[in-house]
């Protein structure tokens, strides 16, 4: 590697996750909880809990046929097909092109900007088939769950490697925090900081398309179920559970701009751990409480049902209101006046507003809204609210990488700065 090589993409001197060890465990445990939030809950293993013993764990993983059973053909051929579909979208689809931040060789990257439009053209077709072919035609997501997570688990895998790979071709910008020389921290954190194919930029298409919109589609699978079930309608619990999450995945599509100012996308590297929370992680995690809502069918009534969609509004108005001033300010825009300190490199950061609340506003709107998705399961299982605990802990874990790295940017301007805004995520408490 040349000396100008080596100034544009210097070594990663601190480990994030505990380093290898912990990028391993991470590697090895999302898979593993992804495939254990079924078989712990789930109409297939009796319950959720279900009533198995420590001796018939023991008996399944040391069975071949167990194994076995977590791969399937025709679902891995399914989700191929839709990720096939979401590539296929994004060249065809008509959009704009957007400029991503400078990165620090000078150059921007180029977005295409039609996530929101693949989003329409999925439910449409999906709204189609449906009505011409009843409920119990897109009802094959719940039959196939195990087969089609053992397939984005693949896709997530063979991502990994391949982005790894192309990572050492000449030129490649690597991600700060990914360039430790340890093969397995590496693979995980994501090496390189935008993998491409020509245009076609991998990182901010897996972010938006094939997991989070197949997430709207699973809901809508599970959905089906239950109506098929009932007769042709749904609980009121269900309704809730998918006008929450759809309408969540509706307003990162529609505001896709926003993402390209997210940490996600301006430093962190498209590795496996990115790959597997986009592609297996989102839809079939963030699913639980429907899918739980199909064989633990629960009916709340209009106050329960008011309560639990105005705690969402709630969560969601911090949530967009947040992101709104942000976006505003960091694109030269103040229409609220909002107060800012200027940092001695001439950044400005909002001292104001919500962000004057808090130093992470919208992570708050995001907890909220995640409790308001469980609710709707009842109170039979603690299961169903492991979402809003991984979410928690996610996002304090986001809050701690990006002080830190506030840290190095801005130094004693950071400390006056949290001087200011002293509460991280939750005004007065944290």
């Amino acid at each position: 590697m040349s000396a100008s090589s080596d100034t544009l993409n210097p070594r990663t001197k601190s480990y994030e996750f505990f380093g290898p060890p912990g990028a391993l465990l991470v590697t090895l445990s999302v898979p593993i909880t992804t495939y254990a939030l079924y078989f712990g809950c789930s109409e297939a293993t009796g319950g959720c809990p279900p009533p198995i013993s420590t001796s018939v764990i023991i008996d399944n993983l040391s069975s071949l046929s167990w194994w076995a059973s977590l791969w399937d053909t025709e679902a891995t051929l399914l989700y191929l097909g839709w990720y096939a579909f979401c590539v296929a979208a994004w060249f065809i689809l008509p959009g704009d092109w957007v400029d991503g931040t400078q990165l620090r060789n000078g150059k921007k990257v180029q977005y295409k900007i039609n996530a929101f439009s693949t989003l329409l053209l999925a439910l449409g077709l999906t709204s189609g088939y449906i009505w011409q072919y009843g409920p119990q035609s897109f009802t094959f997501v719940y039959d196939k769950w195990v087969g089609l997570v053992t397939a984005a688990i693949l896709m997530s895998v063979v991502q990994g490697i391949a982005c790894y790979a192309a990572s050492f071709r000449e030129g490649a910008l690597l991600a700060l925090g990914g360039n430790s020389g340890n093969v397995i921290y590496d693979f995980f954190i994501g090496r390189e900081l935008n993998p491409a194919i020509g245009s076609f930029d991998v990182k901010s298409f897996n972010e938006l398309r094939p997991g989070l919109i197949l997430w709207a589609l699973v809901d809508i699978s599970l959905a089906c179920e239950q109506a098929v079930r009932r007769g042709g309608n749904i609980t009121d619990s269900m309704v809730l559970v998918l006008l929450f999450q759809f309408w969540y995945v509706v307003d990162g599509l529609y505001n896709e701009p926003a993402i390209f100012t997210t940490m996600d996308i301006i430093s962190d590297g498209f590795g496996f751990m990115l790959a597997v929370g986009d592609l297996a992680w989102v839809p079939f995690a963030y699913s639980l409480q429907a899918r739980y809502l199909v064989f633990r069918q629960v009916e709340l009534g209009w106050l329960w049902t008011a309560a639990i969609a105005g705690l969402n509004l709630l969560g969601y108005y911090i949530f967009r209101a947040a992101n709104g001033e942000k976006n505003d300010f960091r694109n030269g825009r103040n229409p609220k006046n909002l107060k800012f300190m200027t940092t001695e490199s001439g950044s400005k950061l909002l001292i104001s507003g919500w962000w004057g609340r808090s130093r992470h506003p919208n992570y708050l709107g995001d907890i909220v809204m995640a409790f308001a998705w469980s609710l709707p399961t009842g109170f039979d299982t603690p299961i169903t609210y492991f979402y809003v605990m991984y979410f928690a802990v996610l996002l304090v874990h986001r809050q701690l990488r990006d002080d830190e790295n506030c840290e190095k940017k801005y130094g004693k301007d950071w400390h006056k700065y949290t001087k200011l805004v002293p509460y991280r995520i939750i005004p007065y408490i944290y």
